[in-house]
Order: structure tokens, then sequence, then C-alpha cells
């Protein structure tokens, strides 16, 4: 499954990270950092974090 966050979109607000934290995190500066290659088993997480993204800059594919 591939991952996707238009970074020109998100303005870091984090709920993302609390929906899917192995996938998501802010960084030290706060800025989101994510992994585009997911494994399958986290797919309801991050789907989760996708629909609870208030700028819905999270897509997902595959």
């Amino acid at each position: 499954m591939k991952v996707i966050v238009d970074m020109d979109v998100c303005k870091d607000h984090g709920q993302c990270v609390f929906a899917a934290p192995e996938v998501f995190q802010l960084n030290d500066s706060g800025r989101l950092v994510y992994e585009s290659d997911v494994d399958e088993a986290l797919r309801d997480a991050v789907e989760e974090a996708a629909d609870v993204c208030p700028l819905q800059a999270i897509t997902v594919e595959g």
C-alpha cells in the first residue's frame, strides 16, 4: 500500500499521528514525516488517518 501526503496542502495539524503513529510522526521541528510504503496490516489505521486529516492531504493507493 502506498501513502501519499500532499505536503503543499498539509499544515502539520498532526491528527494523522494520533490515528496511525506507526506511519506518521512529527519531527523535532514539528513537521510531518511519514512512511510511504506501508504494510497492508496498517490499512485501517492509515485510512482513519486520511479521514481525520482536516485538510484531506492524505491519499492511500493500492
